[in-house]
């Protein structure tokens, strides 16, 4: 198959760009050939793989080659998707939006420059993964806990800027992160919060330095390349408490929530908690062939039998508790007499400390042990395609029962399974819903991107915004974020003429398009 040459290039001016390219990293690090470029494909694409495919990549190793590049960029218009690990799946993975596009890929820069253990932070590069900081931390006995994503390949740096969460009192990942290194478009580097003065001493202690705080603005943005990021980590506690709660009935929801709230706003929770459903829980150990093959959403008397394997339960809450014993015990009992008035509730509970060793996925990423075993749930209907819907909502009965009735009813209507609950934070719900399909079948995959957009539409009808989306569908969650005709996106616009005027750093990302390609690109359905 041949590439999709970069707009306006010629095959001779697109190849002198790749020699040049290649003068700055190394032949051996650019990559042009079609048997090259399959890692940079989207193995999850909800459509045709070919149209996320870039016409080549290249792999610098430090930032004076991220500027070099840049600059040959800019001179022949080259649009470039930065990518840190490209483990990014559900969401695109390594794969650009546009065609035409060449992957600047940073997994070379896979240094962790600092892990302070008295303060409680580290300092990484791009291609650090949760995998590569655990060790470090591990092999050096560090007393120090990470907050992981679900995948345990995933980029630090990737996912903060994607703005992911995790499952420790830690897990808003931006929340947690202090200092950037950037580079603009136009090669220059600039150091966010207390990194903006030479030679200081708090860059990993203070986000917000003197001025304006922009770190937000590389967050989920085409405005710069990241190329350090400073994250706190959690002191490791004298002891930890996975604890798990089950709720049988399905119309349970609205009073788990009710009582979930006020717990999680005082911090008598303090992990980012979830509420799943049986289905859920079971898919990530099983496939849906050993408990039902036939056609349209599981019948009631199969998720029962579901809840039962997993020890009674439509909903299944997971949360952790840290600290010293007496602590644990007192926010424990709290917490039973709380729920105890839901019938049917049943409560467990198991103890770690640090001759303990940690087990069961929740256990694990309650604990900042980074693992894959999550992503078994791609495989649950066979042939491993997965989306990710994420509407934010109120922590309330209301919305939680609403959302929750929504997003059922209009799968079942598309003949997928309810794979999905409740992430809560601070004081919103994350409504985190695997759309799992078989790649391999044509008409199963159109009809999860069908449904996947349908859902985007119900949702902001509904007042919830989606936090992050695929490639696929990046436009059409940008204009459900339509206050005053779309302000927001009208001012991300502004931003990105005047920090990237020759539109070249990840054109199409969150729906933000350079001036030249607005017209032709933005809102087409893709």
């Amino acid at each position: 198959m041949k590439n999709t040459l970069p707009p306006n290039l010629t095959a001779k001016e697109f190849s002198k760009a790749l020699d040049e390219f290649a003068a700055v990293v190394g032949k051996e690090w650019v990559f042009a050939e079609a048997s090259d470029l399959r890692g940079y494909r989207d193995p999850y694409a909800p459509g045709d793989v070919s149209e996320y495919t870039p016409s080549a990549a290249v792999a610098p190793d430090g930032v004076e080659e991220i500027r070099s590049l840049l600059a040959i960029a800019n001179k022949y218009r080259i649009p470039m998707w930065p990518i840190s690990t490209g483990k990014n799946l559900a969401y695109g993975g390594a794969a650009p939006l546009m065609q035409g596009t060449v992957t600047l890929d940073l997994k070379r820069m896979n240094r962790i420059l600092e892990v302070n253990e008295e303060s409680c932070y580290a300092l990484v590069e791009p291609g650090v993964s949760y995998f590569d900081l655990y060790k470090y931390i591990q092999d050096r006995g560090l007393k120090l806990w990470l907050d992981v994503a679900a995948p345990g390949w995933g980029s630090v740096l990737g996912n903060t800027l994607e703005r992911g969460v995790g499952y420790t009192p830690y897990g808003d990942h931006f929340l947690m992160q202090c200092g950037m290194e950037v580079v603009l478009a136009d090669g220059d580097v600039l150091r966010t919060g207390m990194g903006s003065m030479t030679g200081s001493n708090a860059w990993q202690l203070f986000k917000y330095g003197f001025g304006p705080s922009v770190d937000g603005l590389f967050t989920q943005s085409n405005f710069g390349v990241v190329t350090k990021l400073g994250v706190w980590l959690m002191p490791e506690p004298p002891a930890y408490r996975s604890c798990r709660i089950t709720f049988e009935r399905e119309e349970d929801l609205g009073q788990i929530i009710e009582i979930l709230r006020p717990l999680k706003i005082a911090g008598l929770i303090p992990n980012a908690a979830v509420l799943s459903t049986a289905i859920y829980d079971t898919a990530l150990v099983s496939t849906r062939a050993q408990w039902y093959e036939g056609e349209g959403p599981l019948p009631r008397d199969v998720i029962n039998k579901m809840a039962d394997k997993l020890g009674g339960g439509f909903w299944q809450f997971h949360f952790a508790l840290y600290g010293l014993d007496a602590v644990m015990d007192v926010s424990w009992d709290v917490i039973r007499g709380a729920f105890s008035q839901i019938p049917g509730t049943k409560f467990h509970s198991k103890q770690y400390d640090k001759n303990t060793p940690i087990e069961g996925l929740r256990d694990k990423l309650q604990a900042g042990i980074p693992n894959m075993q999550e992503f078994g749930m791609a495989n649950w209907r066979g042939g491993g395609g997965l989306l990710v819907f994420s509407p934010i909502s109120p922590t309330t009965d209301k919305d939680a029962t609403r959302q929750y009735k929504m997003v059922r009813d209009r799968m079942a209507e598309y003949g997928f399974d309810y794979l999905g609950g409740f992430v809560v934070g601070w004081r919103e719900m994350h409504n985190i819903i695997m759309v799992v399909y078989n790649r391999n079948d044509k008409e199963e995959k159109r009809r999860a991107r069908e449904l996947f957009g349908v859902l985007i539409d119900d949702a902001a009808a509904a007042g919830y915004g989606e936090y992050r989306t695929h490639l696929a569908f990046m436009d059409q969650v940008a204009k459900t974020y339509d206050f005053n005709d779309n302000a927001m996106l009208r001012f991300s616009e502004r931003l990105k003429d005047s920090l990237d005027p020759n539109g070249i750093l990840a054109p199409g990302k969150q729906g933000i398009w350079p001036k030249h390609l607005r017209d032709s690109k933005a809102g087409d359905e893709t």
